[in-house]
């Protein structure tokens, strides 16, 4: 039996996404820390990203539906992109996490990106 390494990433986005979509609507406070305040509509903002998690994640899973969730997941990635670099540039206060881990959390999303991209190409 041969493991095929992309198709087990796929699993564990899958799972990584879907739970995330889960927390935000379970503990949106939890989202909400790291909304810039000059965006608006902030519970709207962290409900529709959550759903759009779970749905790509789910998406993910089957093979014709796999192109669409690779590339929604990458423009969900792209658009809480600014939430992330909120709690970057006010190094993790907004969270009560250190500077590092705020500023070390950004590049994941490249990694998340570069994933889905890949995801996508079957």
């Amino acid at each position: 039996m041969r493991i095929n390494f992309k198709f087990i990433t796929i699993l564990i986005m899958s799972c990584f996404y879907m739970n995330v979509g889960v927390k935000h609507f379970v503990e949106p406070e939890w989202f909400l820390q790291i909304m810039p305040p000059n965006f608006p509509y902030h519970y709207q903002a962290v409900y529709w990203s959550g759903f759009f998690e779970l749905l790509f994640g789910f998406l993910l899973i089957n093979p014709n539906t796999r192109f669409i969730a690779g590339w929604g997941i990458i423009f969900v990635m792209i658009t809480v992109f600014p939430a992330n670099l909120h709690l970057a540039v006010n190094d993790g206060a907004v969270m009560g996490i250190s500077r590092e881990l705020a500023w070390g959390r950004l590049p994941f999303q490249y990694v998340f990106i570069g994933l889905a991209y890949w995801h996508a190409q079957d």
